[in-house]
């Protein structure tokens, strides 16, 4: 479902708007991959890179509908090659084929797992896409020469109480640890962006077409938003930055209560005063989000609104080493091997009560 608002009234500030250029100064003239093509972020990328004349544009997707529909919604009269490529991100030897022979400049990779709850019931599936498949991906863009790449991480990766999320900041490690001078990579923390796949907004959009109350975890959950715009520009700026083996974080404003959010579109949908349903948190949710962890350091300046933060982080040998724990963790399916893998590098991370619920389901099997 796609919502077209204004969504500066709610937000409490100004939308920034789509701005053509960005594109152009980021992928003009390049050879230009996007990861995740079929999602919601990932087609709005597309669009928002095509109008940047680019050479190429390599689309991949695991999901042949959603590439498929981003392909339709491509207006492609420039003279780009786009090139749509069905496969995952954990396959190494397809991305770098791919890379390789369609000369990738720059990768945008946004394809990720990112339903917290349903996550919590599929740990493996999580990190074996987030966290191995980030860590594939940046290993093949380095064999096939690619010069940039930026990854699309959230703020769920900042002291994480869920598996995506935990998953999210290893994808983060291994993006980070990988970064040379020879292949730049950062990651551009964002907050929840409106109107995306799966996100609350088209939910309660649902939930009011079908005369039914608004689902909302708690009245004083708060989270952090942007619009699809701002996503896509925060991206586009992060992918154009001078800097390398950074996170760069999103200007998303002062966080918001969910509760209003489900006010502001009830009223949009014209209903006034829409019926509220606390239903408290879901497995792995947080009350709230953080953008920036307390170990890490803003450093002074700003790109273009981005904050830039330098995040300790173990370096390459101990961050390989750890996610090979992981990805054996996940293909022997034992979970309790697999939370201590995830533990060592994400120490921050507290496992939610559901997977002690998975566990005596895997322990039944």
């Amino acid at each position: 479902m796609t919502l077209a608002f204004d969504w500066g009234e709610f937000l409490g500030r100004p939308a920034v708007e789509a701005n053509p250029s960005l594109a152009g100064g980021s992928v003009a003239g390049k050879s230009v991959l996007i990861t995740g093509a079929g999602g919601s972020i990932g087609s709005g990328l597309a669009r928002a890179v095509l109008a940047g004349g680019p050479r190429t544009l390599v689309l991949l997707d695991v999901s042949e509908g959603g590439l498929y529909e981003c392909l339709r919604a491509l207006a492609n009269a420039s003279r780009t090659v786009v090139v749509p490529v069905v496969g995952s991100v954990g396959d190494e030897r397809l991305l770098t084929n791919t890379m390789r022979r369609r000369g990738v400049e720059l990768a945008l990779h946004a394809a990720a797992y990112k339903h917290v709850p349903l996550m919590e019931r599929n740990p493996f599936a999580a990190v074996m896409n987030n966290a191995v498949g980030t860590y594939r991906l940046v290993r093949a863009a380095g064999e096939a020469g690619v010069s940039r790449l930026t990854m699309v991480s959230t703020d769920k990766a900042v002291n994480p109480r869920s598996v995506m999320g935990a998953s999210k900041r290893i994808a983060e490690l291994a993006a980070l640890s990988h970064s040379t001078e020879e292949c730049r990579i950062n990651a551009i923390r964002l907050g929840n962006v409106l109107g995306s796949s799966g996100s609350v907004a088209p939910i309660f959009a649902e939930q009011l077409g079908l005369g039914l109350p608004l689902t909302v975890s708690d009245p004083q959950a708060t989270r952090y938003f942007l619009t699809p715009e701002e996503a896509q520009g925060a991206i586009l700026i992060a992918a154009g930055s001078g800097v390398a083996g950074k996170i760069l974080v999103a200007d998303c404003g002062e966080p918001r209560r969910v509760v209003e959010l489900a006010r502001f579109l009830g009223k949009r949908f014209g209903c006034a005063e829409p019926r509220v349903e606390y239903v408290g948190l879901r497995a792995g949710d947080k009350l709230f989000e953080e953008l920036v962890a307390e170990p890490e350091e803003t450093i002074s300046g700003e790109i273009s609104g981005l904050r830039v933060v330098d995040s300790p982080h173990p370096n390459r040998s101990e961050t390989i080493a750890g996610i090979e724990r992981v990805a054996a963790a996940a293909d022997k399916f034992d979970l309790d091997d697999l939370l201590a893998a995830i533990a060592e590098l994400v120490p921050s991370y507290e496992a939610s009560s559901a997977l002690a619920g998975e566990r005596i389901l895997l322990e039944a099997i």
